[in-house]
């Protein structure tokens, strides 16, 4: 069922940024983050954080997919394609590895990507610049318990009404994230952190919002997740970013060209 060997053409691009794939959580869409991966190509790829959720409540959501997933990544890495994992809050426990690789993946907790065209980026998960109280790994557990109990109850709801659009979850967490996006100037920190360092721009996950904008001076580009919003972020052979975004029975089709707004539902 899970064919990583497809031979569709691949599109290919000279760098791909993942982020917030919550391999073993509930909400992990393990089936669509394969597909879009059988169906892209780079030279180097970013893992930004959240690829596995080490923080996920009860039942360890893990099949054949999830197993494809990994295989797929670790087979490009042995095969010559610079794999680079970022950890973030639910994959915090990497951060604490001796040494700077984790199984055949590169391992950093931040790193400057110099683009085709010479801009600078700084690439992290983006959980380094959150609000003191929510740096706590007890918060990154809360939220994980409240993620897996909504997506519960969303699932039973959607089981009885299936014409629904949209369910509990997602409007909670749009809610939940708005309300953080305001209260802990997240992108402005950010913005600020890439400036301090000598970056143009900064590249990161966390938020499960995926954005493509400029922040001031700076160029804010958010991957998204491989939760709700199933985007990631590319870069072409300019050296140009674009958000793509996995639609069903279609292969990681464009949202937009270039310098670009948020990606819509």
């Amino acid at each position: 069922m899970f064919d990583a060997s497809a031979t569709r053409p691949r599109r290919r691009y000279r760098s791909l940024f993942l982020s917030d794939l919550h391999l073993g959580a509930r909400g992990c869409r393990a089936a669509e983050i394969l597909d879009f991966l059988t169906g892209v190509d780079a030279e180097t790829i970013y893992l930004v954080g959240d690829i596995l959720d080490v923080w996920h409540p009860g039942k360890l959501h893990w099949g054949a997919a999830q197993d494809a997933i990994w295989s797929d990544l670790s087979a490009r890495a042995r095969s010559g394609t610079r794999v680079v994992y970022l950890p973030g809050n639910h994959d915090a426990p990497l951060r604490e590895i001796e040494g700077d690789r984790y199984e055949c993946f590169e391992l950093t907790d931040s790193l400057t990507h110099i683009a085709a065209d010479g801009t600078r980026y700084l690439v992290l998960h983006g959980d380094q610049v959150d609000a003191r109280i929510f740096r706590f790994h007890i918060m990154t557990r809360i939220g994980s318990r409240l993620d897996a109990a909504l997506r519960a109850v969303d699932h039973a709801l959607r089981g009885l009404r299936p014409s629904a659009k949209r369910g509990i979850f997602e409007w909670a967490i749009c809610g939940v994230n708005a309300l953080m996006m305001v209260g802990n100037g997240f992108e402005k920190r950010l913005a600020t952190m890439a400036i301090t360092t000598g970056h143009e721009g900064v590249i990161c996950g966390h938020f499960h919002k995926a954005a493509l904008r400029q922040s001031g001076p700076i160029t804010y580009a958010n991957c998204g997740d491989w939760v709700d919003s199933r985007t990631a972020l590319v870069e072409t052979f300019d050296g140009a970013l674009q958000l793509v975004e996995w639609r069903a029975e279609v292969e990681a089709v464009p949202a937009r060209q270039g310098l670009m707004g948020e990606v819509e539902a």
